[in-house]
């Protein structure tokens, strides 16, 4: 093998020191590490679904998952919490409503954000019926108006089958809802209006 010599070594010795995309592959490692995240492959259904980004009133439908990531500047990756991975191995196979949270890193030079996705493209239709568990009669109230949305939605072919639920930055949750902040920081245009029940030009 052949060798470099002194000063080619030193050049690249000093290109890999001073690479900001080393720097910031350790420090998602540290937030890996602390989150006990682990790489995962999302489904296909999943990535290409559309989604919305409100988790009581959505008002817009963004997407596919898929054409979301190509936007990102900066490299991603998928990944998914260690107990969550180990909990949809022990529910496979098994009827009822399940929800699971996908993170989606984006590692950027001088901060890492992981765009928290919740994933049920498995079935879409269990929107109402997921938030049943936990809300029992007053879900229909609360969330009735939003699942006629997205059953209308759907018959226009936008079925949504996910929902970012959460931005985070190095580990700290960004404030307001990340439908305006899609809009606002991330000019990404919504392609369905749920509230009027119409498509929208890209």
């Amino acid at each position: 093998m052949a060798r470099l010599c002194p000063l080619a070594l030193f050049l690249v010795l000093a290109i890999l020191a001073a690479s900001p995309a080393l720097a910031e592959t350790k420090k998602a490692a540290e937030l890996r590490k602390a989150n006990e995240l682990i790489a995962h492959d999302p489904p296909a259904d999943f990535l290409a679904g559309f989604f919305v980004a409100d988790e009581i009133s959505p008002a817009l439908v963004f997407g596919p998952v898929r054409e979301f990531v190509k936007t990102r500047a900066c490299p991603t990756a998928w990944l998914i919490e260690k107990g969550e991975k180990d909990r949809l191995d022990a529910r496979k196979g098994q009827p009822g409503p399940l929800e699971y949270t996908l993170y989606l890193e984006e590692d950027c030079p001088g901060r890492v954000t992981y765009y928290l996705f919740v994933d049920r493209s498995d079935d879409p239709k269990q929107w109402l019926q997921w938030r049943w568990q936990f809300h029992k009669s007053k879900a229909e109230p609360e969330y009735g108006a939003t699942q006629k949305r997205l059953e209308r939605a759907a018959a226009d072919g936008m079925t949504v089958g996910s929902e970012l639920r959460f931005v985070a930055v190095d580990g700290e949750l960004s404030p307001g809802s990340p439908e305006k902040l899609l809009q606002d920081e991330n000019k990404l245009a919504p392609l369905y209006d749920l509230v009027a029940g119409k498509k929208l030009g890209r």
